[in-house]
């Protein structure tokens, strides 16, 4: 296969994703972990990896954005600053995935990084949540079931005067101010500001190697993927992609989430010789998978795990299936909504973090309140 800029961006994509799942495995970069440690044992080191990780995020888009090196206001995959705002897609998708993801063990990249330490509950997980994600992505599934009652429910901004969800750009519409190139820098600048503020505030997060290795590797592949798909490098990957006889699919600028790239997965798979369906999303999950086997070879860490029992495998069957849907349904997970899509500032991105917290709180605290009961 010619060795193409496309193909390039690509390598470069696995490569990446490859120290990511090294680095999430050794340390346990886990945003259901995050919440589950917040909720159960008051402990917020991971949750401040995760946010830690938004921070970075934002901050390479800030750079940049502010050098013209990128421009996320136009087509991005998915269309984060959309100016049609979603509402009700991004809370019950979010929810969904919150739940799913608690019954599941983990979130998308923490399901691969399971899958390549041998787990074998992971898999089965992976497996499902794929499935329904392809569903979701390349059958008329989601433009039955979900687009009837999304459509009357979403706002179109422009119809307001405000050209993205942007949080710049909706408080510039708020107010009635011309679009401002400044103040959307000046308002992620702030927001950036106020995470490190509330991650590095707390000493035992400060004096953990493993969280703040965890949150700046995963912040920084983020800003990587921006910057491959939506810089010089991207122009050339999108100018290849309309010259080729096969268009590669997927060439809008984007960066790391993982459960659209499940279902794109499938689509390669059912047609393995049909070499343009190998994606970003493609590229990325399996880096992933193979960064998570590779440390856990290195560090002899490998460990084959298997289902305590039925209801426990039915758990984890049924968090696949809302991850898979949700996952789709809000755009994104806890990586392609929480860390990708908040480095874009898009009010989406938020609503849909603050609902898969929820979802994953909430779960939680009833899997405890049944437990007791049974006790």
């Amino acid at each position: 296969m010619e060795f193409t800029v496309h193909n390039q961006v690509l390598a470069a994509v696995f490569a990446i994703a490859v120290v990511m799942g090294a680095v999430a495995n050794k340390t346990n970069f886990c945003t259901m972990g995050a919440v589950s440690d917040w909720v159960n044992i008051g402990d917020t080191g991971r949750m401040r990896a995760w946010v830690f990780a938004m921070a970075l995020a934002l901050t390479g888009v800030i750079a940049l954005e502010a050098g013209g090196v990128v421009n996320l206001s136009v087509e991005t995959f998915p269309p984060y600053r959309s100016a049609n705002f979603a509402w009700t897609r991004y809370l019950v998708g979010g929810l969904m995935f919150g739940i799913g993801m608690t019954l599941a063990g983990g979130c998308g990249n923490k399901t691969l990084v399971r899958v390549g330490a041998g787990n074998l509950k992971a898999l089965t997980v992976l497996v499902i949540a794929m499935i329904m994600s392809y569903l979701m992505l390349w059958t008329p599934l989601f433009e039955k079931a979900f687009l009837p009652w999304i459509q009357p429910t979403t706002i179109n901004l422009a119809r307001h005067g405000v050209p993205t969800q942007e949080v710049g750009a909706v408080i510039s519409g708020m107010f009635g101010f011309a679009p401002s190139r400044v103040l959307n820098f000046t308002v992620a600048a702030l927001v950036a500001l106020g995470m490190y503020v509330f991650v590095f505030r707390s000493r035992d997060f400060r004096g953990s190697f493993d969280n703040i290795l965890g949150g700046a590797v995963i912040g920084l592949a983020i800003v990587a993927g921006w910057y491959l798909t939506g810089g010089s490098m991207g122009v050339a990957w999108k100018e290849y992609a309309e010259m080729a006889t096969e268009v590669p699919s997927r060439v809008q600028a984007q960066s790391y989430t993982f459960i659209s790239p499940m279902g794109d997965s499938v689509r390669y798979l059912l047609d393995p010789r049909q070499l343009s369906l190998v994606n970003f999303g493609v590229m990325a999950l399996a880096g992933v998978i193979a960064g998570s086997l590779i440390y856990a070879l290195v560090t002899r860490s490998l460990r084959i795990e298997w289902f305590a029992s039925f209801r426990d495998f039915v758990n984890h069957a049924l968090g696949g299936v809302l991850m898979g849907v949700g996952g789709v349904l809000s755009m994104g997970c806890t990586v392609g909504q929480a860390i990708t899509g908040v480095s874009t500032l898009a009010i989406g991105s938020f609503l849909t973090f603050f609902a898969i917290v929820i979802g994953a709180a909430g779960t939680m605290k009833y899997q405890y309140w049944r437990m007791m009961s049974e006790a």
